[in-house]
């Protein structure tokens, strides 16, 4: 992973520091993060079943649920547009000749 020292690039020379971090070390990391945001992306649809549950008993209003309700398929969107992307690169790491 390169990082970049925030006065560098205010100076206009930018350097790169390299962490020194294993490949294996940085699956785990990846692998961290990735299930991080489908965690966050299930806890967001919970919420949606839990306020529209408020909402039929009376606890809540039609505006709560409706701003779980998009911020829920905002995230679903968001998380099936980066498997697309990655899909895509997939595949052309795949096409790529050795």
């Amino acid at each position: 992973m390169i990082q970049f020292n925030p006065m560098s690039i205010a100076s206009g020379t930018i350097n790169p520091v390299q962490n020194k971090a294993t490949p294996a070390e940085a699956t785990e990391s990846f692998a961290s993060f990735l299930k991080d945001a489908l965690d966050g992306v299930a806890a967001q649809e919970m919420n949606v079943h839990k306020v529209n549950d408020k909402f039929l008993i009376g606890e809540a209003d039609v505006n709560d649920v409706l701003i779980a309700a998009s911020k829920a398929e905002l995230s679903l969107s968001l998380t099936a547009q980066v498997r697309n992307k990655v899909i895509e690169a997939y595949q052309e790491i795949m096409r790529m000749q050795m």
